[in-house]
């Protein structure tokens, strides 16, 4: 198997960069990546680098939000103020990560469902298509801490234990961190005890059991969702990657040929094709 070419999340990965980007972009390094950095994102260093591009107009703007909580209700300023920091990084600057850190710390003092299951999935959307892993640990430690806080309020809420499962599998469970990925498991295996047609869950567990190699447990729980959600194509794509991860070429092709008419975009195609391709190498 020549696995620079077959990989796992390289499926995820162009269902998500297709839809939301209308491009193909594939994934260069092996996976699932062997080792995993002790390295840390440091965001305040992150957010004082994005300041030195900033207009003087722009930066005075920054500082001046930064420096005006003195006196009174000082958590009610602090959420304002994040507020439009979060907007002024979103809108102005386009930065993602300023706005995702002062949109989090928005919700947090707020405190309420709603703001924190905002910031938690909108930080999670990101993650998923992150590429740099330190940036995408940060995320999912940001997202976990939110959903975490929002799981308090309402404890029956499944949906949120589900995307909580999936910041440790898609964040540092992605990166080769093991030990990540059951963390995932545990909290998706709550859901499934309760429901196990519960097919948002299926499908993450179904994910976490191709990062962990378990590809019969991955084979299983992948064409339970594609049986019910035929037309899933995040879930056919992680199915045909691992039939080609665990050595069962007849039902790759399968599966990649049936993503392909899902798709119906020549790029998606020409990337199928060439994993379809690395299948069957020339003597």
């Amino acid at each position: 198997m020549k696995q620079q070419l077959i990989l796992t999340a390289v499926g995820a990965l162009l269902f998500i960069s297709l839809l939301l980007f209308g491009n193909i972009k594939s994934q260069k390094s092996s996976f699932p990546h062997t080792e995993h950095t002790t390295a840390t994102f440091n965001i305040t260093d992150s957010i004082n680098k994005a300041k030195q591009k900033l207009s003087s107009s722009q930066l005075l703007y920054v500082s001046n939000l930064e420096n005006s909580i003195t006196r009174g209700d000082v958590k009610q300023q602090s959420h304002n103020n994040y507020i439009h920091l979060a907007n002024f990084w979103k809108d102005s600057v386009k930065a993602f990560v300023p706005y995702a850190f002062y949109l989090s710390e928005a919700a947090k003092l707020d405190n309420s469902e709603k703001s924190l299951t905002f910031a938690a999935r909108l930080i999670l959307d990101s993650m998923r298509r992150e590429e740099n892993d330190l940036v995408k640990a940060w995320e999912a430690e940001t997202a976990i801490v939110l959903f975490e806080k929002a799981i308090q309020l309402n404890p029956n809420n499944d949906d949120l234990k589900i995307d909580l499962g999936s910041c440790y599998v898609y964040g540092k469970g992605m990166t080769g961190n093991a030990a990540e990925t059951m963390k995932g498991v545990q909290q998706l295996l709550k859901v499934v005890e309760k429901d196990s047609n519960n097919m948002k869950a299926q499908l993450i567990l179904g994910i976490g059991g191709v990062i962990s190699r378990q590809y019969d447990k991955a084979i299983t729980r992948l064409n339970k969702v594609v049986a019910a959600q035929p037309q899933n194509l995040e879930a056919v794509s992680w199915l045909a990657d691992v039939y080609a991860e665990s050595g069962d070429k007849q039902n790759a092709v399968k599966w990649y040929e049936y993503s392909k008419r899902l798709v119906n975009n020549p790029a998606y195609t020409r990337e199928v094709d060439l994993r379809i391709k690395a299948l069957h190498p020339n003597p």
